[in-house]
């Protein structure tokens, strides 16, 4: 039986390790089943379930699910059955809705034997040690219940040690104790079968990873169970996918991306994420030659909005004319709101001001960045339009470059950099900029 490893992930971003893959940002039956029948042995479904609060994000996974479902039906029906190896892709930094998403696929999709929390992301420097996921900041691993991501007012979290992690997230539903560990000596020494073989009744497991070799292990064991009947779920950051597929290298250099410029012409870089590497990278980025920065008052979204999105395609308009390139970014200031609704209630407000921006851009643009997880979800989806994109591979780390269909009405074949709020250093943008400037 064919397999075709599934991903619904909670932004666009879980592509990036991976190539030669459909992303989809629609979800009936029909379109899922062409990607069931593409070649590649992966694909992506944006739920973009990270920008919403839970009850909507269960309902859209639920959506998402019962199609995919029908979907597997028909190609069981017409005599090409699928084994799904399905992955709820979310990020690196334990933010997310966990465990609400499982809790749904498992409802619709299963049974399952187990389901697994692999949170490192190898190629950005996240690793889990002995159960603690840490992230490596200037080389030295440091927990991540200490850093900025554990205090998101929405997914915050106090602890980085996955059991207890599990367990504050089910509110005690899974106590610490009941989590099943996979540690780094086991892995790599012992391997895993048999220990696979034994889960059972969606048991809860958490897995170490400190290089990519380790997640590559971990994969072939998992495989070999799989192939003996067992079902798992996944709840991952990127770098397992890449193990589970078992890629070869893309087959395009990440520093020959610019050869899909559209005719040499200008480009533009649109920044909605707010985390503290984002605004580091875009105060990098305004020190470039030849661009012109462009800022979306935040303060005008639910004041002046027509007049705001005016003002800002006139000045993308005119750099674009002058050769220069766009760097439309919101406003730095942080604001703050009474509960979390209210805040994503605006940030909702924010993008679909930066997505009429997006789908007003000139339309020879050469290139396009979008900077942020949730704004990159919506470029696809609302600014773009798009059905399904296919990623080309990475520009830089952690960065896919996908391309539009050669019909899209405006921006055909336009290449689009999805780059992560909390991926690369102060100057990765920068120089994914000077990639695509390259002639």
């Amino acid at each position: 039986m064919q397999t075709k490893i599934i991903a619904l992930d909670d932004d666009p971003t879980g592509s990036q390790t991976v190539h030669g893959c459909l992303l989809l940002t629609r979800w009936d039956e029909a379109t899922l089943l062409e990607a069931l029948n593409d070649e590649s042995p992966l694909f992506f479904v944006l739920t973009n379930t990270r920008g919403m609060d839970a009850a909507s994000a269960a309902r859209v996974t639920r959506e998402v699910c019962r199609n995919l479902n029908a979907a597997l039906k028909t190609r069981s029906e017409a005599g090409h059955p699928i084994n799904p190896i399905l992955v709820s892709r979310s990020d690196s930094t334990l933010r997310g809705h966990y465990p609400v998403e499982t809790d749904v696929i498992a409802e619709e999709l299963g049974p399952f034997d187990a389901h697994f929390l692999v949170p490192a992301f190898i190629e950005a420097g996240r690793i889990t040690r002995n159960s603690q996921h840490y992230l490596l900041v200037d080389g030295k691993p440091v927990p991540t219940h200490e850093t900025e991501f554990a205090r998101d007012s929405v997914f915050g979290y106090s602890t980085s040690y996955l059991p207890d992690y599990v367990a504050e997230k089910t509110a005690g539903r899974i106590p610490a104790e009941a989590v099943t560990r996979f540690v780094l000596d086991e892995i790599r020494n012992n391997g895993i079968q048999s220990r696979l073989a034994n889960l059972s009744g969606n048991a809860c497991a958490v897995v170490d990873a400190e290089t990519q070799d380790d997640l590559n292990r971990f994969a072939r064991d998992v495989m070999a169970v799989a192939a003996t009947g067992k079902r798992f779920l996944f709840r991952s950051a990127a770098s397992l996918l890449t193990a589970l597929a078992n890629l070869p290298p893309q087959s395009i250099c990440a520093e020959s991306m610019h050869h899909f410029v559209r005719n040499g012409k200008p480009g533009a870089v649109v920044v909605g994420s707010h985390v503290k590497k984002t605004s580091e990278q875009l105060e990098e980025l305004l020190k470039e030659p030849d661009i012109a920065p462009i800022e979306v008052d935040i303060e005008r979204i639910d004041t002046d909005n027509d007049a705001l999105v005016g003002d800002v395609l006139t000045a993308a308009e005119r750099a674009f004319a002058d050769g220069k390139t766009s760097v439309i970014f919101t406003s730095r200031v942080e604001k703050t709101f009474a509960d979390q609704a209210t805040r994503l209630a605006f940030g909702e407000r924010v993008s679909a001001t930066l997505m009429k921006i997006v789908a007003g851009l000139p339309g020879e643009l050469g290139w396009l960045i979008s900077k942020g997880g949730i704004t990159s979800n919506d470029v696809l989806s609302t600014g773009l339009n798009l059905k399904a994109s296919r990623v080309l591979g990475q520009i830089l780390t952690g960065c896919s470059v996908v391309r539009c269909p050669a019909d899209h009405p405006r921006f055909p074949l336009l290449p689009v950099v999805i780059f992560p709020g909390n991926v690369g250093d102060r100057f990765a943008v920068a120089e994914a900029c000077r990639r695509l400037r390259s002639r």
